[in-house]
């Protein structure tokens, strides 16, 4: 019976769908196993956000796939994969309407002062400081989108309805879907310029890492709320800090990190900062692809690619295709 390691939680359904007829060992909940213990037993590797370098793949004779939850690639070690033979797949667009809908909660938390509004009201107070939470309405304010892939138009759409105008930069996109929004293709300095709500939707690469840094942060609009629910990497920390310290930054809203291994009590206390300083700074942990419906379409996903590949088959949506099978 095939032995199958699943990293972090899913879906209970995707469990108990692989439970049925192969070996299955959770790196999670009270039956955890460390990896180090069973590598060498694994044929497939169901993966979420625990990195898999080389040395579990060198540690693993028997792997023939890693299936990631989600679209992103960099907790994978794509060469030692490819140099190992073992497929590696993602499951893009399950997740998409809820990342999308998450960026709107992000968003109109920072543009109604949701967040301290609560905590003023679970502290007794109701008229006090009532003036200080007036808001902001996203009609009629321009919504910039940097990558316009899945999520993004998803997000643009989502924009319109709430009747915003809409800026987009991406060298992929397709102009006439977007002029069909009626939104604009702009380059990267006119979408940070124009946009009073700037969402990112791009992978984390050497060429996107920190593309929002604080020459951009400083062209934004005095009162702009940028939103990221892609990589923690696409933004410097730093310089997005100095830019809510400063007060010409609206608000933040942060659903990733640069480095989420942090103590989560403090998730920015690698800039030395804590986040408790900022009224205007939501952090949530990497949830925007959470959602009963998304996680158990992700999550089988992820579970047929890797019947697939035991199965001597093709699964789908594979970044690493071994060299067997290329042929």
């Amino acid at each position: 019976m095939p032995t199958i390691y699943i990293s972090d939680p899913v879906h209970d359904s995707v469990v108990a769908d692989l439970c049925a007829d192969h070996t299955v060992h959770l790196g999670y909940g009270p039956d955890v196993v460390d990896y180090a213990d069973i590598g060498s037993e694994v044929d497939a590797v169901l993966l979420r956000a625990e990195d898999f370098g080389r040395d579990k793949i060198a540690a693993s004779p028997r792997l023939q796939i890693i299936a990631r939850h989600g679209v992103g690639t960099n907790n994978v070690d794509l060469d030692a994969a490819r140099e190992h033979g073992i497929w590696v797949t993602t499951t893009p667009g399950g997740n998409s309407r809820a990342v999308a809908e998450h960026v709107f909660a992000l968003a109109l938390a920072l543009a109604r002062n949701v967040t301290v509004a609560s905590r003023r009201t679970r502290e007794g107070l109701w008229t006090d400081g009532k003036a200080g939470l007036t808001g902001i309405e996203l009609h009629g304010r321009a919504l910039g989108l940097l990558g316009f892939g899945n999520i993004g138009r998803l997000v643009a759409g989502m924009g319109r309805a709430f009747g915003m105008d809409l800026l987009v930069t991406d060298p992929a996109a397709d102009d006439s879907t977007i002029t069909e929004l009626g939104g604009h293709l702009v380059e990267l300095d006119e979408l940070v310029a124009g946009s009073d709500v700037l969402s990112l939707h791009l992978p984390l690469t050497p060429a996107t890492r920190h593309i929002i840094g604080a020459a951009q942060l400083a062209r934004m609009r005095p009162g702009a709320i940028l939103v990221n629910t892609s990589r923690g990497g696409l933004v410097d920390e730093a310089a997005l800090l100095d830019a809510l310290r400063s007060g010409r930054l609206g608000g933040a809203g942060l659903d990733v990190l640069e480095a989420e291994g942090v103590d989560m009590r403090d998730p920015l206390a690698h800039n030395h900062l804590p986040v408790t300083a900022f009224d205007n700074l939501v952090v949530t942990p990497h949830i925007g692809g959470q959602t009963e419906e998304a996680l158990h379409q992700v999550g089988h996903a992820a579970a047929t690619c890797i019947r697939r590949a035991l199965a001597g088959g093709t699964p789908d949506n594979a970044v690493v295709v071994p060299a067997r099978a290329a042929v």
